[in-house]
Formats: C-alpha cells, sequence, structure tokens
C-alpha cells in the first residue's frame, strides 16, 4: 500500500523516530494550489501515498463493555482490505480521570494499556484529550497538584512521549500534533499558550515548500458540531464554550494563512462529524469511537472512526466508517 508498505516499521521504530522530532523541538478531496480549492467529491484510491486511520474519543474504562468495544474498532480498522498505515489516537483514550482519584485513574489507563497491547499491531501517533489529564477538577479527584502524575504527565508516560506537542514527516506530507488543553474555568479551556505558539510558527516556517500539512487537535480548532453540542435553545441563543472549540482559533487560523501548505485539520472531542472548509483548509470533526459514550449513537452519529488517504500530490481521501458496535446492557 503505497510507500508505508515498502517502508514498514514497528511501533518501537516509528514511535522512536516521532520521538526524536519531540526532543528536537466519506466526503471529498481537497488539493494543495495556490487558492487550495476543494475538489469534487471522490472516492479513497486503491493506492494513495499513506492512509492514516483516525480514532478519536475511545473513553475505554470497565463499564458499558468499553473495552470490547474499543477492540472490535481495533479489529476493524485491521481486518478491513483498506487496512491503514498507522493509527491517529485523536485522544480521550479514557473514560475520565480529569475528575478521577488516583485508584480509578489507574484502573482506566491500565485497561487501555491492555486493550492497546493485545489487539493492536499498528503504529499508533497520540494527541492528549482532556479527559486523559488526571486531576484537574481538584474537587472532585481530590488531587492537591503535587502528585508525581498529576496532569498531563500521566498521559504523557502513558504515550511515551517527553513533550505532547510535536511534528514529524511521513509519506510526504508533514504532521504536527497540538496539546489543545490549557488550564481554565471548569478545569479546562481550549488554547495554546505561547510557548506552543511560537514552536507552531517555527515548526510551520521551518517546512519545505510544497509539502502538504496536517495539524492533528483534541478540540477543534474550527468545527460547526459544536454549536449542537449543549442546549442552545434553552439560552436563546448561539453558545459556543471556550471548552468546546479552541478560544485562539482566530489567532491560529491566521497563522495558517501565513501557511499555505497547511492542508487538513483533523479533531474529535465532540462525538459529532462535520467538515468546514475555511481559507483554503479542510477542518474534519471525526465522531468518536464510543459513539455516545458507549450508549449508542450520539445525536446523528454513530461509533466509527477516520479513513483517510495522504495522496503525494496533496490531495486526500476521506470517509467515516461505522464498525457496528451495538451498546450493552
Amino acid at each position: 500500500m503505497g510507500q508505508m508498505n515498502r517502508e514498514r516499521l514497528s511501533r518501537r521504530r516509528f514511535l522512536g523516530t516521532a520521538g526524536a522530532a519531540v526532543s528536537g523541538a466519506g466526503l471529498s478531496a481537497c488539493s494543495v494550489s495556490p487558492s487550495n480549492q476543494a475538489r469534487p467529491v471522490g472516492r479513497l484510491q486503491e493506492e494513495p501515498g499513506l492512509r492514516i486511520a483516525h480514532l478519536t474519543d475511545i473513553h475505554v474504562q470497565p463499564q458499558r463493555g468499553a473495552a470490547e468495544g474499543m477492540a472490535a474498532c481495533l479489529h476493524h480498522v485491521q481486518g478491513a482490505p483498506e487496512k491503514p498505515d498507522f493509527i491517529l489516537n485523536g485522544g480521550d483514550c479514557v473514560m475520565d480521570v480529569l475528575a478521577a482519584d488516583r485508584s480509578r485513574a489507574k484502573v482506566q489507563w491500565d485497561l487501555w494499556k491492555r486493550v492497546l497491547r493485545s489487539e493492536c499491531s499498528l503504529p499508533i501517533i497520540h494527541c492528549i484529550g482532556n479527559h486523559d489529564i488526571w486531576g484537574w477538577d481538584t474537587e472532585k479527584s481530590g488531587t492537591t497538584g503535587e502528585e508525581n502524575r498529576y496532569g498531563k504527565k500521566w498521559a504523557a508516560e502513558v504515550f511515551e512521549l517527553e513533550r505532547l506537542y510535536y511534528s514529524f514527516d511521513r509519506g510526504g506530507w508533514h504532521f504536527v500534533v497540538l496539546d489543545s488543553m490549557m488550564p481554565g474555568p471548569k478545569a479546562y479551556i481550549a488554547r495554546i499558550d505561547e510557548r506552543q505558539f511560537e514552536w507552531l510558527e517555527q515548526d510551520l516556517s521551518a517546512v519545505q515548500a510544497g509539502t502538504p500539512t496536517v495539524i492533528v487537535s483534541h478540540i477543534p480548532i474550527l468545527a460547526a458540531c459544536a454549536y449542537y453540542d449543549g442546549e442552545n435553545e434553552e439560552s436563546g441563543d448561539w453558545i459556543v464554550p471556550g471548552r468546546w472549540m479552541h478560544i485562539d482559533s482566530r489567532r491560529i487560523k491566521d497563522l495558517f494563512l501565513k501557511h499555505p501548505n497547511v492542508t487538513l485539520c483533523l479533531s474529535g472531542h465532540i462525538h459529532l462529524r462535520d467538515r468546514v472548509d475555511y481559507n483554503g483548509v479542510v477542518y474534519l470533526c471525526n465522531g468518536a469511537v464510543s459513539g455516545g459514550w458507549w450508549k449508542g449513537p450520539y445525536q446523528e452519529c454513530e461509533p466509527g472512526y477516520a479513513l483517510i488517504d495522504l495522496h503525494k500530490d496533496g490531495s486526500f481521501g476521506y470517509r467515516y466508517i461505522e464498525y457496528g458496535w451495538v451498546p450493552k446492557a
């Protein structure tokens, strides 16, 4: 299956390469061009330069058959004829450790590691989600902030990452993984701090001209479906909190305008699907493996994942795949 099949990497080697970068630092197709305009609706091609599966919002926990559902999704990804070269984990791996005590957090992370170790043979690239951050809700978690795994440290340990924002190159494409969460009202807010923003500016500036770029964030930088996550009718106004979509979206959008290589942004968090085309960048919010937190679909979105073909000419194909999960009693 293209270049990655000819250069098949083990998970250790793949993550090691990504780690080096860290320490050094279905709908349609879209092409990279001066105007970066979207092409008409197309199909996934037979031989992409790179094929990736974007699995987000797995929310594994001992209850509701979540571990079985996670395994079923991984089997579906690996057993399909269109087997991807690697998996992008979009965050919210566990049901929630934000408000969990140490013992509950350990149960969830141990389950995540066990299912991944036993059921997945593909390389995985990790992006942290808000529910992966231990103890920021100090009132409910009982944390003090002095614990050795407090905050993002536990997730970084599980992901084997020195830093939770980083970049790497594969198949002629540049990938940037962001850390969307900063401390804020109700535990967190979606934005990147000055240090990460400066790093992002430098990283995008260093990308070779003509190299298409994918941005991965847990929380959407820009999404339409965020307007349907909540009860706006009750307030009589459209309200999108800063925890549902990047509050610094305008600033990031302005940065992308300076770097026309930025082609595609992938996110989760909302458990809904949409596509937004804005200023030549395609923003895809890719549902949730857990659907409605293992209770079935969330609104109109069935449990699933995105399969994305990234072609060497800078175009891509995309579709959302429902893997047939039925909620457990």
